[in-house]
């Protein structure tokens, strides 16, 4: 039996997704993109995971889209471009989407490659510590395209538009180090998944719920008007005095003692 292209490993709070096509660079596939799709909707699913770490299995995290697989079935590439009509996302755009919509933060560490398409998966996780000497690269430019797995969304908000205009278009190929520099990665390690997991030490010391609202607060209002800004604070405001989560926080704050936190209660 063939190894999945997406494997998923719960231990305890933290779900472990792995790209699994080391042999190639874990270059995207339409299995890849459904099989990232599953491994979402049951991180969703599941109260308890409080955290995501997304890795790519051998030397590298991703190498973009593997095109040699892809384009021999027409067809299907044209079924996957047709947006759904409630999302607005294609069956390309919404594997990588869904990563910034789950309920719970993701942390991509990268290694060796995040070319293309692989790029806009790390752009679509939360945080992302890299290797120095890891290479990043908008790689759509080389083949006369442009970036089209959703990823022109997040990288619009990390850095200034004539960084994202000069990425975009030279298909500029840089460090781990540079991407730290360049505000894209969130930190730059020899090791990359200790600094990731130091992070999620952190985010599940809180409430699930807070994060989780956090996370959607901080991603809706990035672009949204004040009024509307302020509308959703005091909506996801109202959801945490009700949560059982936050009563949890609240005693350990005043006694001084560990929380001991339930599963998540708040999500989409």
């Amino acid at each position: 039996m063939a190894e999945p292209h997406v494997v998923t490993e719960i231990e305890g709070p933290i779900a472990h997704v792995w790209l699994n096509r080391p042999e190639k660079l874990n270059g995207i596939t339409f299995d890849v993109l459904d099989g990232l799709m599953d491994a979402a909707d049951r991180i969703e699913a599941d109260p308890n995971v409080r955290a995501v770490i997304l890795e790519g299995r051998g030397p590298s995290f991703c190498a973009g889209l593997d095109f040699a697989q892809v384009m021999t079935d027409k067809k299907r590439v044209t079924k996957y471009f047709l947006p759904n009509p409630v999302k607005g996302t294609n069956r390309f755009q919404q594997p990588l989407w869904a990563w910034r919509e789950l309920s719970v933060p993701v942390i991509a560490v990268t290694r060796g490659h995040v070319f293309g398409g692989g790029i806009q998966l790390a752009l679509a996780a939360d945080f992302r510590f890299t290797t120095p000497d890891c290479q990043w690269s908008i790689l759509e430019a080389k083949w006369g395209l442009v970036p089209d797995m959703s990823g022109t969304v997040a990288l619009a908000e990390l850095v200034g538009a004539d960084l994202a205009k000069r990425l975009t278009m030279t298909g500029e190929i840089f460090s781990g180090e540079k991407a730290v520099e360049y505000g894209i990665a969130s930190g730059v390690a020899d090791d990359p998944a200790k600094p990731a997991l130091e992070l999620v030490d952190q985010l599940i010391a809180r409430s699930p719920d807070s994060v989780a609202a956090s996370k959607r607060l901080l991603n809706e209002t990035r672009r949204a008007t004040p009024r509307r800004a302020f509308a959703l604070e005091r909506k996801l405001q109202k959801a945490m005095f009700k949560s059982p989560n936050t009563a949890i926080a609240r005693e350990a704050g005043m006694t001084k003692s560990q929380p001991e936190f339930g599963p998540r209660t708040f999500g989409r």
